[in-house]
């Protein structure tokens, strides 16, 4: 199950990368649309959907790298046994946030699609197609934070500690 959940991990992020990729491709579209009139309509809107899918599909990846921002101000400062209460407190709720998150993310692409919403812009593109990256993005998320929770509950959770202190001036 491992190695199924760390490809989802992996998948996403490279979701994330080509949709980075495709940010880079519409902002060159639309430059090269100012100087040859390529009729290319929407790479704004479209560059933006291809920056929020990005964000949203690597959460889990960058998640499961520690390479969230934490603070560990407070979890230095007390016993063992509180750390891991405050760790066990703070999955939970990031378990249940990432949970309404991803429910009402769902929720609102599959409205948009049911509604046949439409973007405002000239591009005219149906909203759930975009909408997508976000729903699939916080999906990997709370999957990302239920398997931190499982292994902090049975003690195999590993996370790095930050020398980070050591490096400020």
């Amino acid at each position: 199950m491992r190695t199924g959940l760390n490809k989802l991990y992996d998948a996403a992020a490279w979701a994330a990368a080509l949709m980075m990729v495709g940010t880079l491709l519409m902002v060159v579209l639309g430059m090269l649309d100012r100087y040859v009139p390529l009729s290319f309509r929407g790479t704004d809107m479209y560059a933006g959907y291809c920056m929020a899918a990005a964000g949203f599909l690597a959460l889990a990846h960058t998640l499961k790298k520690n390479e969230h921002i934490r603070v560990t101000l407070l979890l230095n400062a007390v016993s063992t046994g509180a750390k891991k209460g405050l760790e066990l407190w703070s999955l939970s709720a990031a378990v249940l946030l990432s949970g309404l998150f991803c429910f009402y993310s769902m929720k609102l692409a599959y409205q948009s699609w049911d509604f046949n919403d439409i973007s405002t812009g000239n591009d005219a593109t149906p909203l759930w197609i975009p909408q997508i990256g976000m729903a699939l993005g916080t999906l990997v998320l709370l999957i990302a934070f239920v398997d931190e929770l499982v292994l902090e509950l049975l003690g195999q959770r590993v996370t790095s500690d930050s020398d980070e202190a050591l490096h400020n001036e």
